[in-house]
């Protein structure tokens, strides 16, 4: 019959065994994630809706034609989140813009937690449209926004800064990229004086994050 002391330390053993190997997995998916290809579909995707929101001077984007393949990249993206097709951080981005500019909550909810997992695989870009994709959130179930990334016009009124709340701080709003507070209000008054100019609202978000389809009230 073993004794304690020998009944102890086979269980010590087999504990850091079993540890080992949970070690070595680990290991083994972060391998495997560092060397993940990006998935082309999912590039092609992104470049497709931010090559419909490039417009020359003095146009408008025809949302007739754009709104009709916004929701045919949306469909295509959800089904290649549900197969498991995002693997890279950049997978995660791609997605991610693509439901920015979707038409419900939902959207914007999932958008955000896409871009949380794209921060966490590294994608720095995703910074900006986490917190952006939040506001939307927010504003689009009523709520006043965070982070004030989010302007809205209803019919042909000019551009305004959608309600904010005092819960972020201008020192939160950096590391997400987020303008502060202030420059967003600048932003509101550019954009108006530019409206007032030009007679039509032009896009208040970055380049790299464009309005989204869809009738009034319009959503940059």
């Amino acid at each position: 019959m073993r004794s304690r002391g020998a009944i102890l330390l086979v269980l010590l053993v087999s504990s850091y065994r079993l540890g080992a190997a949970d070690e070595a997995h680990s290991a083994a998916q972060q391998m495997v994630s560092s060397v993940a290809i990006d998935n082309p579909e999912l590039a092609r995707l992104f470049l497709d809706d931010q090559s419909d929101r490039q417009t020359n001077p003095g146009k408008s984007i025809d949302w007739k034609m754009v709104g009709p393949r916004d929701k045919a990249r949306q469909a295509r993206v959800k089904e290649l989140y549900k197969s498991d097709q995002l693997l890279t951080g950049d997978d995660f981005y791609h997605a991610a813009m693509v439901l920015q500019h979707g038409e419900v909550p939902e959207d914007f909810l999932l958008c955000h937690e896409l871009c949380v997992v794209a921060i966490i695989k590294g994608n720095k870009d995703a910074r900006w449209l986490a917190a952006a994709s939040e506001d939307r959130f927010l504003m689009n179930i009523n709520r006043p926004q965070r982070f004030g990334t989010q302007f809205r016009s209803m019919g042909d009124a000019p551009m305004t800064l959608y309600q904010t709340d005092g819960g972020v701080t201008d020192a939160l709003r950096q590391p997400f990229g987020v303008p502060t507070l202030a420059k967003a209000k600048e932003r509101e008054a550019q954009m108006n004086e530019m409206w007032r100019s030009q007679n039509h609202s032009p896009d208040p978000t970055p380049a790299s994050v464009t309005p989204a389809a869809g009738p009034p009230p319009r959503q940059p």
